[in-house]
């Protein structure tokens, strides 16, 4: 998929509240830390679980699975057990609404 496509609400995401969704059969995590809005691949580079599914603090979340942790903002693994990042989107908010462009890497 190409350009910007429109992933959420921005009521749907706060802080510590991300939202899961799917563009072109990628699962995106969307996650706000101080009003901004990141998107990352959901999945779990060691264990495929969803990371939606794992704690939110700040800028990182842990995998629900094996505590693994990421930062939302650049998608660096940062310990635990995982060692690969997780890719990063662009994302702009327009009318309300949080757009992702899957087709480039933040």
């Amino acid at each position: 998929m190409k350009g910007w496509q429109r992933i959420a609400e921005t009521s749907a995401v706060s802080d510590g509240r991300p939202f899961s969704g799917t563009i072109g059969g990628i699962k995106i995590g969307v996650f706000e830390v101080n009003g901004e809005y990141f998107a990352i691949d959901n999945v779990c580079t060691h264990a495929f679980a969803l990371l939606t599914n794992g704690f939110q603090e700040g800028c990182l979340v842990e995998c629900p699975l094996h505590a693994g942790f990421f930062d939302v903002k650049t998608g660096k693994a940062q310990g635990g057990i995982v060692d690969k990042d997780v890719r990063v989107y662009p994302v702009k908010v327009e009318g309300g609404w949080i757009f992702v462009d899957v087709a480039r890497q933040a």
